[in-house]
């Protein structure tokens, strides 16, 4: 197991990143620099209006440091890829997979599996310690609904069913997350899911952290040697890391939505951490996006138990395994994909 390595987040806007000596400088109006070792940093993610030099570029690049670019409010823009990881056969064994139209419902259903699982649990366990009994109710008749679903999903042997299986899966599951939120319901809990761009505080947080989450998982299958582009779950487009989508899927509630209402409840994130543009759309604003970000590499270093390698492994290290069994089982060396599942 590899060392859980460190990640810059650069958040202030107007910042400036060079390369100095083997280290990144980091600049703002303010500060007249701040150096951090590259050694000690796995990847660089940049929100927003940041600039880097070509030099800084081309050492991650060399390092194979991944160097993210996202939108100042979260959304996925960019990353650096340099030379391609990993030997041509697993790439090949990649595409065979997806050729087989079983193969592909096969490990599909698993991240769908895993993804209904894991927010089944989220489900029991917020209604095991909810004081409020209706919410209690509400919560374990959603639980029940998920599996009820996951049932019919072990069984679908179409993608386009389980597509919907678990659309269905991911509706019932937001009718009800807002009675997760046990902080300020009118201003923090959400009702239903709402993206591209997020209507609501809650929703703009959780595409913020699935926004990290996504380029973390992009780049484990890069580590591995896998191509993110070519994924089973989600359609083939240009442009769109459909493998990196796939991933995510049953990580989503373990890592994502549970930390969403971690920072509410506990009231590290609160109403004032956000901002709304003419057009509704809401976003975190910097005090938010730092306290944010300040949680998820807490949450990152916290352990999880592994039902497969019979041991706890920090979070952030969670889309690198799973990336690597993934890789196993499409080289044959598993029979199946196994997604992780929560405790």
């Amino acid at each position: 197991m590899h060392e859980l390595l460190n990640t810059l987040y650069v958040t202030t806007q107007g910042s400036a990143l060079r390369l100095e000596s083997g280290s990144v400088r980091v600049t703002t109006k303010d500060d007249p620099g701040t150096r951090l070792p590259l050694s000690r940093l796995q990847a660089i993610v940049i929100f927003g209006r940041v600039s880097v030099t070509t030099p800084l570029i081309h050492r991650c690049a060399d390092d194979g440091r991944d160097l993210i670019w996202l939108t100042g409010r979260g959304r996925y823009r960019a990353r650096l890829v340099g030379r391609t990881l990993g030997n041509v056969l697993l790439r090949r064994a990649q595409h065979e997979a997806l050729d087989d139209p079983g193969r592909t419902a096969t490990i599909a259903r698993q991240f769908v599996a895993g993804k209904v699982q894991n927010a089944r649990l989220l489900l029991l366990r917020t209604a095991r310690d909810s004081p409020n009994e209706d919410d209690e109710v509400e919560l374990r008749h959603a639980a029940d609904t998920l599996g009820d679903l996951l049932g019919d999903i072990r069984e679908a042997a179409d993608l386009n069913i389980l597509r919907g299986l678990e659309g269905i899966a991911a509706r019932r599951y937001f009718e009800v997350f807002g009675r997760m939120v046990r902080g300020d319901r009118a201003a923090l809990a959400p009702e239903g899911r709402t993206r591209r761009p997020p209507r609501d505080r809650a929703n703009a947080l959780l595409s913020f952290y699935y926004a990290l989450l996504r380029a973390e998982c992009e780049s484990a299958l890069e580590g591995v040697g896998l191509d993110p582009q070519v994924g089973y779950l989600h359609g083939l487009r240009p442009g769109r890391p459909a493998l990196a989508l796939d991933l995510m899927e049953e990580l989503r509630p373990a890592i994502a939505d549970r930390l969403v209402l971690r920072v509410i409840n506990r009231r590290q994130i609160r109403s004032n951490h956000f901002e709304t543009t003419l057009g509704g759309a809401v976003s975190l604003n910097e005090e938010g996006r730092r306290a944010a970000i300040a949680a998820y590499e807490r949450r990152k270093e916290t352990m999880a138990p592994h039902r497969l390698l019979k041991q706890p492994i920090p979070v952030g290290l969670l889309p690198h395994v799973q990336a690597r069994l993934l890789a196993r089982h499409l080289r044959g060396d598993m029979q199946h994909y196994l997604p992780f599942i929560t405790r």
